[in-house]
């Protein structure tokens, strides 16, 4: 090797001995933030123990029980979310355990295909409603919430209900079931409520999505936990996050009737310090469940903790590959770090500061980190070419009269240590020991993209001159497939099965008074009604069995509360050892089949009856405040003639709910009857009377329901008395 060669790397070592100094100096600063807020948990978790634990017992879900159901409404943006909103919609709409709860879904008019996936979901959902933006996509997340909380007051006004809460959620979201009994349990004292967000694991290869996995974990297991502690703020993820109706009202009245800054990419971050600074009440709610059926579903594996694991939380999939995650992250960085520091500036509270310096160091930090990377690996590669070629030159050891630098790494490496022990820790506790000892090559791994999403922030930040003119860059989104896909409609499988023909289906559908397509076929008498519940049982992936409503065990009807049966239009047919059987003329929701087994205080379960006979059994087994002597004569007659299958297979085709028909009619949207529903009584007032008091029908418009229900009820006493 050449004198100038030796010269030069003797240089370049020298230079790198001095940068390794700055460079260690600098992580041993950033170290000690990192043990600050470590120490500050676990002593934190050591009190709680003894002083909180020790005396009172641990909550569970019987606590959120214990209040009543307020309205809450939930806000998801989407664009172009085709086979990704449609599910999740559906899988929160038939799986969250509450009923008084609305899903407003914010789409684009230049978006047709996620629309027509939102109106999918929408027929088969009465609480799902398709929100339109006024303006063409893609615009920000921001802009297409504002249009959804438009639309969330204009429901207010129709349905005459003041939500006590707004959730934000993404199109890809995994809702927990008690999430919705977590917020209403927490409203309206809590202004903001914030609950962890726990990434899908991917692969063991997958160390894009499976940083998201690392960071989440111990954020949300650690770090936002000291951060509320300590100042009394939440940030708010943009998922899993509830607003009081009082939060709304306030950011309403800053923008002017608009709640979220159009301009931001990080609205929902820049929120939670504006309620903050209000005075509002901001919360982490990390609250476990004791039964695991009512957390989100997993396999257990070694190393989890059930107080970790059975948490209400949010799971969604994260972005797998590079560019997708870059980009999410540079769109963080951008809002958090300089439209954050533009907009929130810094506040006059210290401890308040210092977490904002803590989410604005990336900038800062993440460079150091890789310049610290780089570094470690040029020195790596010096110490194999002289492992490997022992006659090679050795370069000489940078540690060699620098106490300072080896103070420095040693004090850093036992910090390294530590954070690795963290986060695996954090990680472990919710995904078990395999992803803990993966997140360890997988801290490296996050350390680049963080750097690169920065100079890609940077780039963007630069290149408009003004953080607040960079574009949103929406991440494409991946929803699990937990939900089951929505598969040919009634008429098509009648036609399939040769129940029926075109035709007729296309004369059924087009028919002058307006009811519901099995009913008009039956009259038509295209089918009978076995034929069609067998294939709507078919369609809705459910049980059926015959049913005469005259023929009902009298010891169930006594059992089964009046109220439960009118107001779900369910009937007591049968008990399976504990379970009672319930019978419906149409899918009941796993919800309401919720709420009616706390109720009565057993498990239940529904199957499908025959057309006519659950509204025929109801009135005949449980009367009604609108039964007209004509009405009367008819039961009874019916009773006399029970085992007439023929008669009652004609007279059941004449009857209609009150409910179903107005909503049939167009007099009532489903949307709105399913909102009056929930606080309908039937013992104290008919429907009739209890949607009027709401104000969702005039005294007109139940006088002309009513004679179309006697219309519909004439040929059916008609049919009665030839029989008798």
């Amino acid at each position: 090797m050449s004198l100038e060669l030796i010269d030069f790397l003797a240089y370049v070592l020298f230079g790198l001995k001095y940068l390794a100094i700055v460079l260690a100096a600098l992580m041993f600063l950033l170290g000690l933030d990192d043990l600050f807020i470590d120490l500050a948990y676990w002593f934190r978790k050591l009190i709680r123990r003894f002083r909180v634990y020790g005396t009172f017992e641990r909550a569970d879900e019987k606590l959120l029980y214990s209040v009543a159901e307020k309205p809450l409404a939930i806000m998801v943006p989407a664009w172009q979310e085709v086979g990704v909103v449609g599910e999740m919609a559906r899988l929160a709409a038939s799986t969250l355990d509450y009923e008084n709860y609305q899903i407003f879904v914010g789409t684009y008019p230049n978006d047709p295909d996620t629309q027509t996936d939102v109106d999918a979901v929408c027929r088969h959902f009465p609480n799902v409603h398709k929100v339109v933006c006024a303006r063409p996509g893609p615009t920000s997340k921001a802009d297409c919430l504002n249009n959804v909380i438009d639309a969330i007051l204009r429901f207010e006004a129709d349905a005459k209900v003041e939500f006590a809460g707004f959730i934000l959620h993404d199109a890809e979201d995994v809702i927990s079931p008690l999430e919705l009994r977590l917020f209403n349990y927490l409203l309206p004292n809590k202004d903001l409520i914030q609950i962890p967000v726990y990434p899908y694991a991917p692969e063991w290869w997958g160390f894009t999505a499976g940083h998201y996995v690392d960071e989440f974990s111990e954020n949300h297991g650690k770090d936002v936990v000291v951060r509320e502690a300590l100042s009394g703020q939440v940030p708010s993820a943009g998922v899993g996050t509830c607003f009081s109706r009082r939060a709304i009202a306030a950011l309403l009245e800053d923008g002017d009737g608009i709640a979220f800054d159009v301009q931001s990419l990080t609205e929902d971050y820049d929120i939670g310090f504006r309620l903050k600074q209000k005075g509002m009440k901001c919360i982490f709610a990390r609250y476990p469940v004791s039964d695991p059926k009512l957390a989100l579903a997993k396999d257990w594996v070694f190393g989890m903790s059930r107080p970790f694991t059975q948490v209400i939380c949010v799971r969604e999939h994260f972005p797998r590959t590079w560019q997708h995650a870059v980009r999410q992250k540079s769109r963080w960085i951008t809002g958090i770090v300089f439209q954050g520091t533009t907009n929130l500036g810094w506040s006059p509270r210290a401890v308040m500061n210092y977490f904002l310096w803590r989410d604005r160091r990336g900038l800062f930090a993440y460079l150091l980190s890789f310049l610290v990377n780089l570094l470690f690996l040029v020195l790596l590669t010096m110490w194999l070419i002289t492992t490997l070629n022992p006659e090679a030159w050795h370069f000489p050891s940078l540690l060699a009269g620098s106490t300072l630098l080896s103070v420095l790494l040693w004090l850093n490496g036992l910090m390294l240590l530590n954070r690795l022990f963290q986060r695996a820790w954090f990680v472990t506790r919710f995904y078990g020991v395999f992803q803990g000892l993966l997140s360890a090559p997988r801290m490296m791994w996050s350390n680049f993209v963080n750097f690169f999403a920065n100079l890609r922030a940077l780039r963007q930040v630069l290149e408009m001159g003004d953080s607040r003119r960079v574009a949103w860059d929406k991440t494409t989104h991946e929803f699990p497939s937990l939900g089951q896909a929505q598969g040919k409609t009634l008429g098509q499988r009648l036609l399939d099965k040769g129940l029926l023909t075109e035709p007729d289906l296309q004369a059924a559908l087009t028919s002058p008074i307006r009811r519901q397509l099995g009913r008009e076929l039956l009259l038509r008498e295209l089918v009978d009604s076995t034929q069609l519940v067998t294939v709507l049982a078919e369609q809705l992936d459910m049980d059926w069995a015959p049913l005469n409503p005259f023929r009902l065990d009298p010891q169930l009807i006594e059992a089964f509360p009046k109220r439960l049966a009118l107001r779900y239009a369910v009937l007591p047919v049968a008990e399976e050892g504990d379970t009672l059987v319930l019978a419906s003329e149409r899918a009941v929701s796993q919800v309401s089949l919720g709420a009616i087994s706390r109720h009565i205080g057993r498990p239940v379960r529904c199957r499908l009856a025959p057309q006519g006979r659950v509204t025929l059994g109801l009135r005949h087994c449980y009367g009604g405040r609108q039964h007209n002597p004509e009405a009367l004569r008819m039961m009874e007659k019916l009773a006399r003639h029970a085992d007439d299958a023929n008669l009652l297979e004609r007279v059941c085709c004449h009857q209609v709910l009150f409910g179903t028909l107005l909503q049939v009619r167009g007099m009532v949207p489903p949307s709105l009857f399913s909102q009056a529903l929930i606080d309908f009584d039937p013992e104290r007032e008919s429907l009739g009377e209890h949607l009027m008091a709401r104000g969702i029908i005039t005294q007109e418009v139940l006088d002309l329901a009513l004679a179309e229900q006697a219309e519909e009820q004439r040929e059916a006493y008609r049919l009665v008395e030839e029989a008798a």
